[in-house]
């Protein structure tokens, strides 16, 4: 079986170089790879774009494996409905349902009050509102926070369109989860993907942001065969 090409989808922001430390351990693998940049300061732009740019960036390889971070679930399963890949893997993200926005989603899941809990129980005040330190940076290396890129804010278009698939696609789904989310819990990305696609979640360690605090172990799991 030939190697594919890894399609990487960053969240919100945008940002291509997201995913570079991952990116570097699998060239070091001689694994291929490319990485999208998504308009996400951009509010001429909304998910049917970045969708036809997943779509643009994985047209050149033959065979290819949709990673998606965040944000970026609801854009890579989209594309991978119209150009079914050999495999999506989904990473800390955001599970749409047909006609759900990404707006809706966070209503819809229960995410505030399962943050909320998480909180709770590991001593945070749950209403201190949504510091990026504590809920993105708090387990980057110092190294990496130094010479990290700042994202750009995602503007709400990119909220506002429902997911256009009439039903999950009918590609081999992985979901993985950082054993130590605080915007997505644990036990909170557990109960979505069972849920909605009836799939357990491989746990690797990290927070939200695992491919910048561990790239080692996330390229691991994102390389590992089904």
């Amino acid at each position: 079986m030939s190697t594919p090409t890894y399609v990487f989808v960053p969240g919100a922001g945008g940002l291509a170089s997201f995913w570079d430390l991952v990116r570097q351990r699998l060239d070091a693998r001689d694994v291929p790879s490319v990485a999208v940049t998504l308009p996400g300061p951009d509010p001429s732009q909304g998910l049917p774009e970045y969708v036809d740019l997943v779509v643009d960036a994985a047209a050149p390889y033959r065979e290819v494996v949709l990673v998606a971070q965040s944000l970026g679930g609801f854009s890579a399963s989209w594309a991978a409905d119209r150009i079914a890949p050999r495999e999506l893997v989904l990473i800390n993200a955001m599970i749409p349902r047909p006609g759900e926005t990404a707006g809706e989603w966070w209503e819809a899941t229960g995410s505030g009050p399962a943050r909320a809990a998480n909180d709770v129980r590991e001593g945070r005040d749950p209403d201190a509102g949504l510091d990026a330190d504590v809920y993105f940076f708090h387990d980057l290396p110092p190294e990496t926070l130094t010479t990290l890129q700042p994202s750009p804010d995602e503007t709400d278009t990119v909220f506002a369109a429902p997911w256009g698939p009439a039903g999950w696609p009918d590609v081999p789904t992985r979901v993985i989860a950082g054993a130590d989310d605080r915007l997505f819990p644990l036990s909170f990305q557990r109960r979505v993907a069972r849920e909605r696609l009836g799939l357990e979640v491989e746990t690797v360690a990290g927070g939200h942001l695992a491919a910048l605090s561990r790239p080692d172990e996330l390229a691991a799991a994102i390389l590992r065969t089904m």
